[in-house]
C-alpha cells in the first residue's frame, strides 16, 4: 500500500466530503465579496489583482514561519531544478486569476447563484473528464452510472436558471464567463493535489498557485489601468478586501482533500456549498439581475440530489 493510499485510508470519506462542501461555502463568499470590491472600485480588474495580491503576501509570511512552509519551499526548488515537477504543475493559478477577475467582473451584476450556476457546468463537466484521464492525485477514478447522474443533475440545477425571466439583458459573455471559470477550477484542484503530492504540503501548492496568478492579475490590472485609469477611489469598508485570505483557505482545502474524493465528486460536493451559500447571499443581498429566491433554492436542491447520488457508490468502496 503506498503512502498516499494510507492517507486516503486514514480520512473518513464523510470528512473529506463535509471539507469539498465548506471549499463551496468559501467559493460563493468570496465571489460576493470580490464582486462586491469590483464594483465599488468601477473595476474588476484591480479588485482581481488586489484579492490576489494580499493572498498571496499571507501566503508568503506562513512559509516564512511556519517550519512545513520553508520545507515545502525546498522541496519545491530542488524539485524544479531536477525536473521532478514539470512546468504544467505550477500552472494552476492561470485558472485561479481567470475565476477571481470573472467574479470581479460578473458577480456584481448577474448576483452568486447565477454566476456559481455556471460554474456547476464547467465543473461537473471538467471533472468527469479529468477523473476519466486520471489526470487528477487520486487517478484514474471510474466514472461510473451514479456519477454520471449526479453530475446531470448538476447540470439540471443550472438549466434551472435559465428558466423565466432572470438572465433577460444579460450579455452572453457575462454568462459564459462562470463556465469556463468552473472548468479552469476543476483543472486547478487536480493540477494543485498532484503537486501537493510532490512538495508534500498543501501550504506550498497554495503559495505557487497564488504566486503565479498574482504575476498575471497585477499585468493585466496594470494595462487596465494604463487604457482607462484607475479607480478613482477606494471603498473604506474592510471585508471588502477579505477575498485573498478567504481564498488562501479554500485553495489550501481543495489541494488537501481531493486526493481523497477525485475531481468529479470534489466539485459536486463543492457545489452545494456554494448553491446553498449563494442562496443565502443573494437573499441578503439581492443582484440586479438572476433568479428568484424560490428558484435558486430550488437549483440548490436538484444539486444536493446529485451529490448525494454520485457519492453513494463511493462511500461503499473507501470503507
Amino acid at each position: 500500500m503506498t503512502a498516499d493510499s494510507r492517507d486516503r485510508a486514514r480520512l473518513p470519506a464523510s470528512l473529506a466530503l463535509s471539507g469539498a462542501v465548506l471549499v463551496g461555502v468559501l467559493t460563493a463568499a468570496q465571489a460576493r465579496v470580490n464582486g462586491s470590491l469590483g464594483t465599488a472600485l468601477g473595476d474588476g480588474f484591480v479588485a482581481a489583482a488586489i484579492s490576489f495580491g494580499s493572498g498571496f503576501v499571507i501566503l508568503v509570511v506562513l512559509s516564512l514561519l511556519l517550519p512545513v512552509g520553508r520545507r515545502g519551499v525546498r522541496t519545491l526548488v530542488g524539485g524544479i531544478r531536477r525536473r521532478a515537477i514539470p512546468w504544467w504543475m505550477l500552472a494552476g493559478g492561470a485558472a485561479g486569476a481567470f475565476t477571481v477577475a470573472t467574479q470581479g467582473l460578473a458577480v456584481g451584476v448577474i448576483g452568486v447563484s447565477l454566476f456559481t450556476v455556471g460554474i456547476v457546468a464547467g465543473q461537473s463537466l471538467s471533472g468527469l473528464l479529468l477523473d476519466r484521464l486520471g489526470y487528477g492525485p487520486a487517478g484514474v477514478v471510474a466514472v461510473t452510472v451514479p456519477r454520471l447522474i449526479g453530475g446531470a443533475l448538476a447540470l439540471g440545477a443550472v438549466a434551472l436558471s435559465l428558466v423565466g425571466d432572470g438572465v433577460r439583458g444579460i450579455p452572453l459573455w457575462m454568462l459564459l464567463l462562470p463556465f469556463f471559470a468552473g472548468v479552469g477550477i476543476a483543472w486547478q484542484q487536480a493540477t494543485n493535489g498532484r503537486l501537493r503530492q510532490r512538495v508534500g504540503t498543501p501550504l506550498t501548492a497554495t503559495l505557487v498557485n497564488f504566486a503565479g496568478g498574482s504575476v498575471l492579475l497585477v499585468a493585466a490590472a496594470l494595462v487596465h489601468v494604463g487604457v482607462v485609469g484607475g479607480p478613482a477611489s477606494y471603498p473604506s469598508d474592510l471585508w471588502l478586501y477579505l477575498g485573498g485570505a478567504i481564498g488562501v483557505v479554500y485553495i489550501f482545502l481543495s489541494a488537501a482533500l481531493v486526493a481523497y474524493t477525485g475531481v468529479l465528486l470534489f466539485g459536486l460536493g463543492s457545489v452545494v456549498g456554494q448553491l446553498l451559500t449563494s442562496v443565502v447571499l443573494d437573499a441578503i443581498w439581492p443582484s440586479s439581475a438572476g433568479p428568484g429566491i424560490l428558484q435558486e433554492s430550488l437549483m440548490a436542491s436538484v444539486a444536493l440530489v446529485g451529490v448525494i447520488v454520485a457519492a453513494a457508490p463511493w462511500r461503499r468502496i473507501s470503507r
